[in-house]
């Protein structure tokens, strides 16, 4: 099984942090948000995947190349960000056998090893969240044995109230492709792009059967509110890290505080994130990702994105300032 990685987009609901760091490399609790994919997809036994990039191509080349050189990675540049299933038709060369298909804006808690037990006469898999607000989403109708039929598109009614995460398997890779094919032949949508659930529709309509399959839990990356509660909930559930006790310093769990953090007269936390070889003197910081070799003194943060190497110096309030920056209050 190969997998393919779209992530051409600009982050810009990320800006500034986006600037200077590709979205799929933006860090929570510790690790970059591309990294929690990639470390699920090795145990499957995928070694050969294709990413499509775009904006910050070279940083994001070379993060693969150094941090997974196991990987047999393909890099095709999306030049015309014209959707979902424009990115995909790309990987098309690269593909010739079964696919996994995984967008990198969310996290995800989902069994991927359904994949290896699947019957063979499912042509491929979506994975789906139940949600509450599905007008936000595009969500998943299904038959009795949960074979999908149609998604709608952020619907006025509750036709559906599971929510289409952006994770696929597609065994019938053939018949995948060629929906892309007819659906980028057709005229484009809204802000001239294609879509994949598209691609799905047209191999539904020719009896294929693809089935849907829950995620115990699906975490945002694409916003700086998001990205915060995401990494809350990866710091309850494993990434916390408490840093040794330290006079006239006081935490407030979860914490992930990383080695060589310098820590003086400060009270941290809770959920907060602060990588290693940061300084932080005379400060309180609440709900805060702090990025490596960060400089914080005499601040009170909270809600705030603070990338590395940045000083923060007598400021109070909420911050997003990407690497290398400067703030003085």
């Amino acid at each position: 099984m190969k997998a393919i990685i779209p992530m051409a987009g600009l982050g810009t609901r990320l800006r500034p942090l986006t600037h200077t760091t590709a979205k799929p490399l933006l860090r929570v609790a510790g690790k970059p948000v591309m990294s929690y994919v990639l470390d699920d997809l090795l145990p499957l036994g995928v070694r050969e995947i294709v990413f499509i990039v775009g904006y910050l191509r070279d940083v994001v080349e070379q993060y693969v190349h150094d941090e997974y050189p196991q990987i047999r990675a393909h890099f095709v540049e999306q030049h015309v960000l014209d959707g979902t299933a424009g990115a995909v038709k790309l990987a098309q060369p690269y593909v010739d056998e079964d696919v996994l298909i995984i967008f990198v804006d969310t996290l995800f808690e989902a069994d991927l090893s359904l994949i290896a037990r699947s019957p063979r006469d499912w042509a491929g898999i979506i994975w789906v969240k139940e949600v509450e607000d599905y007008q936000r989403f595009g969500v998943v109708l299904t038959d009795a044995d949960g074979f999908m039929t149609r998604i709608v598109e952020k619907p006025k009614e509750p036709v559906s109230r599971l929510a289409n995460i952006g994770v696929y398997y597609m065994r019938d890779y053939r018949l995948f492709f060629a929906g892309v094919d007819a659906t980028m032949a057709r005229p484009a949508g809204p802000g001239g792009e294609y879509y994949l659930t598209d691609a799905f529709q047209y191999m539904i309509d020719r009896g294929a059967r693809i089935q849907t399959a829950p995620v115990r839990g699906w975490y945002d990356c694409g916003k700086p509110e998001t990205l915060l509660e995401t990494n809350r909930h990866l710091l309850v559930t494993g990434r916390g890290r408490m840093p040794a006790a330290t006079p006239g310093v006081s935490i407030e769990g979860p914490v992930r505080v990383e080695d060589d953090v310098v820590l003086e007269e400060s009270a941290i936390g809770p959920n907060v994130t602060i990588e290693r070889g940061t300084r932080v003197s005379r400060s309180r910081l609440r709900n805060c990702i702090i990025g490596p070799e960060a400089v914080l003194e005499e601040v009170d943060l909270r809600d705030s994105l603070v990338g590395g190497r940045a000083v923060v110096r007598s400021f109070s309030g909420r911050l997003n300032v990407a690497d290398d920056s400067e703030v003085v209050g």
